[in-house]
């Protein structure tokens, strides 16, 4: 047996382990939603054409049906089923999402609708009130086709804003992610996930150059400490999140009269804790950062 051929020899022990680690979560959430392991073998069957059919090309060119099966192991009629149905299948991004994107994006990023330490102004209702100051023009500035009243409606429902004492529009410290409305974080679990589980796909393949992937991890906390690190966290990745939105929001209306083809990015920070089981000795603290 070819032992430098992972399709001979085996998937490596410790990316299966990896795997088990990573897909743990996302079973949780999919039971919790009624999503059975048939339902899922054949999203997976799906998943995996789709896979080889587009990233894996030879000079540029399209796999055949043939070559996607010896890939994925696929049967061949159903990889010529199932490249029909891709065909076919587009992943649009809800409209609230596509729209609240850009006007946080601008909320947060435009020097006249922050506070100098950076946090969002309040803004009043209606541009009869508070001029370039207000949520109507902002969404004006963003896009003239809707009214105001509808996204305020919409992100009121979502809780993505409230309204204060004076009746102006305040926007939430953790936007933009809705605290209501399961589509919207439907797609911001999808979106968030991919991106991170993207770069660390990437690095741990060897492709140069290497993206950003860090974290710091500790295993013997109280829970009083874990919950100072907690608002540390936050409190350090809104700082880190805000002042990448303001120069990104900069950087984009200044290349989009340029030639030259466009990308995009994600920047995310995230903060995850749980229990640790129970054993004889507490282990020692540790710190670490992703390859």
């Amino acid at each position: 047996m070819d032992s430098s051929n992972p399709s001979l020899a085996g998937p490596p022990p410790a990316l299966v382990r990896a795997l088990r680690r990573v897909l743990r979560p996302l079973v949780r959430v999919m039971l919790a939603q009624g999503i059975t392991y048939p339902y899922l073998a054949e999203l997976l069957k799906n998943l995996f054409v789709d896979v080889a059919a587009t990233e894996f090309r030879l000079d540029n060119k399209a796999p055949t049906d043939s070559r996607i099966s010896l890939m994925t192991g696929v049967h061949r009629k159903d990889v010529s089923r199932l490249r029909n149905e891709l065909a076919q299948t587009s992943e649009a991004v809800p409209d609230v999402v596509s729209l609240g994107a850009q006007l946080v994006a601008v909320w947060l990023g435009t020097a006249r609708y922050l506070h100098e330490d950076g946090s969002p102004l309040p803004l009043a209702r209606f541009a009869s009130e508070g001029g370039e100051l207000s949520f109507e023009s902002l969404v004006a500035g963003v896009n003239s086709d809707i009214r105001s009243r509808v996204v305020l409606d919409e992100w009121l429902r979502l809780g993505v804003v409230r309204l204060d004492a004076e009746n102006r529009v305040c926007l939430n410290a953790e936007a933009f992610v809705p605290s209501e409305g399961f589509d919207e974080k439907a797609f911001y679990f999808g979106h968030n996930l991919h991106d991170h589980a993207a770069a660390a796909a990437r690095n741990l393949l060897g492709v140069q150059p290497a993206l950003l992937e860090r974290s710091v991890q500790y295993d013997a906390l109280s829970e009083a400490s874990m919950a100072l690190l907690a608002k540390q966290s936050r409190e350090a990745g809104m700082k880190a999140l805000l002042a990448v939105n303001k120069n990104a929001l900069a950087l984009e209306q200044a290349d989009a009269d340029t030639e030259v083809p466009k990308h995009r990015m994600t920047f995310g920070i995230y903060f995850y804790t749980e229990p640790m089981p129970e054993a004889p000795t507490a282990p020692a603290g540790k710190t670490g950062s992703a390859p």
